[in-house]
């Protein structure tokens, strides 16, 4: 079965979890993946990459701001 990790600095990782909860398919009632359940360490972990992510975020140019979100908007 498909376990669903976190996604810490740019990274999917498993960090220090040790517990899961199911993901459902709606549709059908079915079990499809299982998600990792964060764990103290790390909910720590995101909090200080998102803290490092939004200090360079923010020196950022408007320009390039832009870039990035309008690159995101196109690969979906």
């Amino acid at each position: 079965m498909r376990t669903i990790q976190h996604w810490i600095a740019g990274a999917a990782t498993s960090g220090a979890s040790t517990r899961t909860g199911p993901v459902w398919n709606p549709a059908t009632g079915a079990q499809q993946a299982q998600v990792l359940l964060a764990e103290p360490a790390d909910v720590q972990s995101a909090v200080d990459a998102a803290s490092k992510a939004f200090q360079d975020w923010g020196n950022a140019s408007l320009s390039r701001r832009t870039t990035v979100l309008f690159a995101t908007k196109a690969s979906r």
